[in-house]
C-alpha cells in the first residue's frame, strides 16, 4: 500500500484558511487592524499584507497570535496523539 497522503489544497490555499481565521478572530474581539498592531507590537503595513497576501516573518505572525490570546492554539499544534493501528485507537 503506498503511504503517500495527497493533499489537494495547495500552501496558498491553507495560507488563506489560517489567515481567515485569524482574521475572523480580530473582528470577534472588535479590534482593527491598527488596534492589533499596536497590541501586539507588529507594524499595521505587516498586519495588512498578512491579510492580504499571506505574508509575515514568523515571528510577527507569533506575535499576532499571542495578540488575540491563540497562542494555546499555536502550542496545540503537533500535540496530537498519532497511532499506528485501530487497536490503539480502541485500546488507547
Amino acid at each position: 500500500m503506498n503511504s503517500f497522503f495527497f493533499n489537494p489544497k495547495t500552501p496558498n490555499d491553507i495560507a488563506h484558511e489560517l489567515v481567515e481565521k485569524i482574521k475572523q478572530r480580530r473582528k470577534k474581539l472588535k479590534i482593527s487592524q491598527a488596534q492589533l498592531a499596536s497590541k501586539s507590537g507588529v507594524s499595521l503595513g505587516s498586519i495588512k499584507r498578512f491579510e492580504s497576501r499571506y505574508q509575515i516573518s514568523l515571528n510577527s505572525f507569533i506575535k499576532i497570535l499571542i495578540a488575540l490570546n491563540l497562542e494555546q492554539d499555536l502550542e496545540n499544534l503537533f500535540t496530537q496523539k498519532s497511532y499506528n493501528s485501530i487497536d490503539e485507537v480502541i485500546n488507547g
